[in-house]
């Protein structure tokens, strides 16, 4: 669920096209990938402590996580992190080639529950908290947030749309004799 989505005004642009279009201030594009539109992600997770693991990128970056006992973030909120920050890269995109904000805050929180279906969040929600000048460019990078919300969650933000899909997850127990992965 998003905040600030209300229904779209008649005097709105129109969706864009599936082609691609333009990358004018009006077309939102999921931007959160560096290496290319579409193909393989991953990340490769390494327990380097009791409880503590790093998560590292093909391009070198890092993250520990943990199991809630520090202030490591835990699967679950680097999970949150990641709709926040998908969601969140496919709107500042956009409104910041109109404006640069004066506060760009999102907040996304869920319910862990365990129910029939395991251990899974219920009723995530994403709240953006934006402010920009009040000036032409201000006004008019608020007047497209509404729409922008409203196609990265219905659309763009790779994240959220998988976690609302029914996405299949595979575990695989690899031979101990590979140690490394593919491509390493």
């Amino acid at each position: 669920m998003t905040s600030q989505t209300p229904p779209p005004e008649p005097s709105e642009p129109p969706e864009p096209s599936p082609t691609p279009a333009p990358a004018d201030a009006a077309d939102a594009t999921d931007t959160t990938e560096t290496p290319g539109p579409l193909g393989r992600r991953a990340v490769r997770l390494e327990r380097v402590a009791a409880g503590r693991y790093a998560v590292t990128n093909p391009r070198g970056g890092v993250v520990t996580l943990g199991r809630g006992a520090d202030a490591d973030y835990t699967p679950v909120e680097l999970l949150l992190a990641a709709i926040a920050g998908c969601t969140a890269v496919d709107v500042d995109e956009v409104t910041s080639r109109r404006a640069e904000p004066e506060s760009f805050l999102v907040d996304c929180e869920g319910i862990k529950v365990s129910d029939e279906l395991g251990n899974h969040l219920s009723g995530v929600e994403v709240t953006f908290r934006l402010v920009f000048p009040d000036d032409e460019g201000g006004r008019a990078a608020t007047a497209l947030v509404p729409r922008l919300v409203r196609l990265s969650h219905e659309k763009l933000c790779t994240v959220s749309r998988t976690v609302m899909l029914p996405t299949p997850v595979r575990s695989v127990i690899a031979d101990p004799a590979a140690s490394q992965a593919p491509g390493d």
